[in-house]
């Protein structure tokens, strides 16, 4: 008698049924880079006292990651989240110098 497991037994996954293919390792922890940074974008963005400067920002930052939604290359995404990030330190950093954000 031959024992068979769930995930040997030969049925596509629930994500294959979808029509989509399983994170690999590499893009899982990109992703993981990007919803951090994300993250820390809305923490940031907390700190405005001007609602309306607020949500400019918050939009400007939903812009970019919506344009980027469909990037797959992992060195093309390693680029935008390193680029990103210097971007969003140096916003972040005009921002506290200028009085802006506490």
């Amino acid at each position: 008698m031959m024992r068979t497991y769930a995930t040997l037994a030969g049925r596509p996954s629930r994500l294959r049924l979808q029509g989509k293919n399983p994170l690999g390792l590499d893009h899982f922890i990109q992703r993981q880079r990007a919803l951090a940074l994300w993250r820390e974008i809305l923490r940031a963005t907390a700190g405005i006292a001007d609602d309306a400067f607020k949500n400019e920002m918050r939009q400007f930052a939903r812009a970019e990651f919506e344009q980027h939604r469909n990037v797959t290359d992992l060195s093309h995404i390693r680029y935008l989240i390193s680029t990103s990030k210097t971007q969003f330190d140096s916003m972040k950093s005009s921002l506290v110098n200028s009085g802006l954000l506490i």
